[in-house]
């Protein structure tokens, strides 16, 4: 109930006010599991998609959204609970991985739409990054639903970093056609397979989204990033 009350309101608000448009909508299943693996430009890519499907789609959030302190943080958890995404602590390690796998599956086992990003964080700079083998690939060969690869347009656009007012501008969508990885059946304990499943798909979300690919996790470029800025900073003061 909650969730289809914040879907008239948070998603009719964004459709209006926004206008994103979307291509591909019609390779989303009208029932039954699939899993919607996304590129990540903004914290809103989590609200557009949702905003213009049909159907609900469930993507695991930092346990901090739902856990924080005082009326703000309750507020916040009920807005992420509406809006479809399930808690899990990010901070464990393996556990913590172990405990979002195990979400993603019950998801698809209840005939719901998943959604996850494979780069496992925001793009730091609008490119497209190598996925990580983890996640996605273990929860399609564990529950054989489909795997929808989706590009998010312009969405990191909308509101960059700093900026409080976001800009009214349309975003896209595009929902490229389901990939099919029955012929790993089986083999979810094979990290080559792993590793190859994930990288058909980055390859899929490439071609929709025509973001430049590099080789290497978004985690490591951030870090990357954030080490030369502070070696500038350095500089700056001698």
């Amino acid at each position: 109930m909650l969730y289809g009350a914040m879907k008239v309101s948070v998603g009719a608000g964004l459709k209006a006010a926004f206008r994103p448009w979307v291509e591909g909508k019609e390779h989303v299943p009208a029932e039954g599991p699939a899993i919607l693996a996304s590129n990540h430009l903004s914290f809103s890519d989590s609200f557009f998609l949702p905003a213009v499907l049909d159907r609900r789609v469930t993507f695991i959030a930092k346990a901090e959204y739902f856990n924080s302190p005082g009326v703000k943080g309750r507020l916040t958890a009920a807005f992420f609970k509406g809006v479809g995404q399930l808690p899990v602590d990010r901070s464990g390690g393996r556990g913590a991985g172990e405990a979002a796998i195990a979400s993603a599956i019950a998801v698809l086992e209840r005939g719901e739409l998943f959604g996850i990003y494979p780069e496992g964080t925001r793009s730091p700079d609008g490119r497209l990054y190598r996925g990580k083998p983890g996640g996605l690939a273990r929860v399609a060969l564990a529950t054989g639903a489909p795997v929808l690869p989706v590009a998010m347009i312009d969405t990191e656009k909308i509101q960059p970093p700093g900026k409080v007012v976001p800009k009214l501008m349309r975003p896209g969508i595009r929902i490229g056609a389901p990939l099919d990885f029955s012929r790993y059946e089986g083999m979810e304990g094979d990290r080559f397979i792993l590793r190859s499943l994930t990288d058909e798909v980055m390859y899929a979300i490439m071609r929709l989204s025509g973001q430049e690919y590099v080789d290497i996790y978004a985690t490591v470029a951030k870090r990357q990033l954030a080490e030369a800025a502070k070696g500038r900073g350095d500089a700056e003061e001698e």
